[in-house]
């Protein structure tokens, strides 16, 4: 899927190791949209090397190519949506397009593995078993 928007916010670039010893990086930002009465922003989230390859800067045009995921956790559902291509507006793209043949480094095992295993920190002040909503 692709949308096109303007980049709000750049959230800091979190980073860990996986069960198997393999370093990650994510870095998440919103995108806001305009279209409707009202405009409509978006958590978006660059996983692995494209957190590099991207370098997102807040207050940029971009259009998005993104997936969008579901996965569970302790009975609850949450969605994810990873952006693994972004063309600034001026027109240059910021990463190629992957071939079909690319590996995939992170898989929704893995972001289960990093809640469960806490390599995520969130703020467990809430109550809500350790996570930010």
């Amino acid at each position: 899927m692709e949308i096109t928007g303007r980049i709000l916010e750049v959230l800091p670039k979190v980073t860990g190791t996986n069960k198997s010893g393999n370093p990650w990086q994510k870095q998440e930002f919103i995108l806001e949209v305009q279209g409707g009465q009202y405009p409509r922003k978006a958590l978006m989230g660059i996983w692995g090397d494209k957190v590099d390859q991207f370098q997102i800067q807040k207050g940029e045009d971009v259009t998005v190519s993104f997936d969008i995921d579901c996965r569970e956790y302790n009975g609850r559902w949450y969605n994810d949506i990873r952006a693994w291509n972004v063309v600034k507006k001026s027109g240059a793209q910021t990463s190629a397009a992957p071939s079909p043949a690319a590996p995939i480094h992170e898989t929704s095992a893995d972001v289960d593995n990093m809640l469960i295993n806490g390599d995520i920190s969130a703020d467990a002040s809430s109550g809500d078993e350790g996570l930010p909503f």
